[in-house]
């Protein structure tokens, strides 16, 4: 049966010598894989771009009851970049979205909330009017409230991991943030400093992984504390 969804890639895989298999969130039909054949010949590099992590996608796929790998029948841009492509802040933040999402959803996890926050949130990362330094905090924030798990109030978050690397003075002020990130989101501009924004980063990454029983390490991290020194 053919269905008409919106789409965002999470990750692709090479698939044999020309082909790739494709992890794709919908909002219609959740987390599904698609094998892609005929994407890695000579001449087929246009059709493979539509594939890279976080690209929105407008498609019209194969749905097959009980099949492991579904098949696509059309795909094309949703939503074409503007900045994200030419800015290494922004394309290291877009990975790190990848890799959360990648750990937080599994096959054929459906959520149309979930699905228009984080399309909402890759367009809001394309603007100019973005304070981005603050950007991977919201996101972890506002994506484990969608995910179920997500504390309401700033107190709560700080009482809720079993591990608390800030120390007494540090406390205040990141009790404050934390309201500000809850309060105004991705238009927070809260003057925190980047060790506070460190600490809470790895803090936020530390509740995740406890809350999703997954200790493997967050593969992006090393990149991002580079991009956002």
């Amino acid at each position: 049966m053919l269905k008409k969804t919106k789409g965002v890639v999470l990750s692709a895989i090479r698939y044999k010598e020309s082909s790739i298999i494709v992890r794709i969130f919908s909002r219609e039909l959740g987390l599904k894989s698609y094998i892609i054949n005929g994407v890695r010949t000579q001449g087929a590099k246009s059709k493979a771009a539509l594939y890279q992590p976080m690209t929105l996608l407008d498609l019209v796929v194969y749905e097959k009851e009980g099949a492991g790998l579904q098949r696509i029948s059309e795909a094309k841009i949703d939503y074409a970049y503007q900045l994200i492509p030419f800015d290494f802040v922004r394309s290291g933040i877009l990975m790190f979205m990848a890799e959360v999402c990648s750990k937080t959803l599994y096959e054929n996890y459906q959520n149309e909330w979930l699905f228009d926050f984080l399309k909402s949130s890759l367009k809001q990362l394309d603007q100019k009017n973005i304070d981005i330094k603050h950007f991977p905090l919201v996101f972890l924030i506002q994506e484990a409230n969608y995910l179920g798990f997500g504390p309401e109030i700033a107190s709560d978050y700080l009482e809720e991991s079993r591990t608390l690397p800030f120390s007494p003075e540090e406390l205040p002020l990141v009790h404050e943030y934390l309201e500000k990130l809850i309060e105004e989101g991705f238009l927070c501009d809260f003057k925190a400093g980047i060790q506070i924004r460190r600490k809470l980063l790895d803090y936020l990454l530390n509740f995740f992984s406890e809350q999703l029983d997954n200790s493997s390490p967050w593969k992006s991290m090393a990149i991002l504390r580079q991009l956002m020194a």
